[in-house]
């Protein structure tokens, strides 16, 4: 009797509207609710939010995958995941990120930065600062990159991370050359959390700082190539020459 009220009285609108504003965690409990009204339009509301909680156990088991060297070496108290960004770029730093998370980290959709859009990674980057355990961030700009080499760069502004951790890493996913057990994983921030949550501070970082040198170096298009060297990029090299943040050694077969 209760249900056939709710059928009769309740719209498919304000359902629709319900919908919307249902929590992820909480679309069960929805689809518990009307799966019993029998008109198609609020079938197809309930087969959505089934879908959506669908989504959000396939992403928890990813996630849960993405713990197996955290979980492999748990009895290690602070493990630190290190990532960089801008190593083939013609201007700006390398940006380097690392991030201990806490041992029961819940963030979901945490993956390598390059596969997530520009929006998602933001939202990743204020929930990682906020829950993890500690975060460090360094960096090495244009002239230092041209002093000892990129790979050397590299290191240093991982280096750099490292030291600003509090507590102190006691394992590193990763082989920044420290004095702190490493562990090197290819292609590391698709396949530890601990790395994915470095990448994507890492790659945040690096793309709001050359987003702002879009204004002090208009005419490069830094705040959509990053630095990078795309085809505007380059043209404008050409016709500009180079700024005080591009690399000498990365651009002299264009100026």
């Amino acid at each position: 009797m209760e249900e056939k009220q709710k059928e009769t009285v309740e719209k498919i609108g304000s359902i629709k509207e319900h919908l919307a504003h249902t929590a992820t965690e909480q679309l069960m409990e929805f689809v518990q609710a009307y799966e019993s009204d029998s008109r198609a339009g609020v079938q197809k509301l309930v087969e959505t939010a089934r879908k959506r909680f669908d989504k959000l156990q396939q992403e928890k088991i990813r996630t849960e995958s993405l713990k197996k060297y955290e979980k492999e070496y748990d009895n290690y108290t602070y493990i630190c995941g290190i990532d960089e960004v801008g190593r083939g770029p013609l201007a700006g730093p390398v940006v380097a990120a690392a991030v201990i998370l806490p041992k029961d980290c819940d963030i979901l959709y945490i993956n390598d930065s390059k596969k997530l859009s520009a929006a998602k990674r933001e939202e990743l980057y204020d929930v990682i600062m906020e829950k993890a355990v500690s975060v460090g961030i360094g960096m090495v700009g244009p002239e230092r990159i041209d002093e000892i080499n990129i790979l050397q760069a590299t290191y240093e502004a991982m280096r750099q991370a490292i030291g600003q951790l509090d507590p102190q890493p006691d394992l590193l996913l990763t082989i920044p050359k420290v004095e702190i057990r490493q562990v090197p994983i290819i292609k590391g921030d698709a396949k530890s959390i601990s790395i994915g949550a470095a990448s994507i501070i890492a790659k945040v970082t690096r793309d709001r700082l050359m987003e702002n040198y879009e204004d002090i170096y208009p005419g490069y298009g830094f705040a959509a190539n990053k630095g990078y060297g795309s085809a505007e990029h380059i043209a404008a090299l050409k016709k500009l020459g180079p700024t005080l943040i591009h690399r000498a050694t990365f651009i002299k077969n264009f100026v």
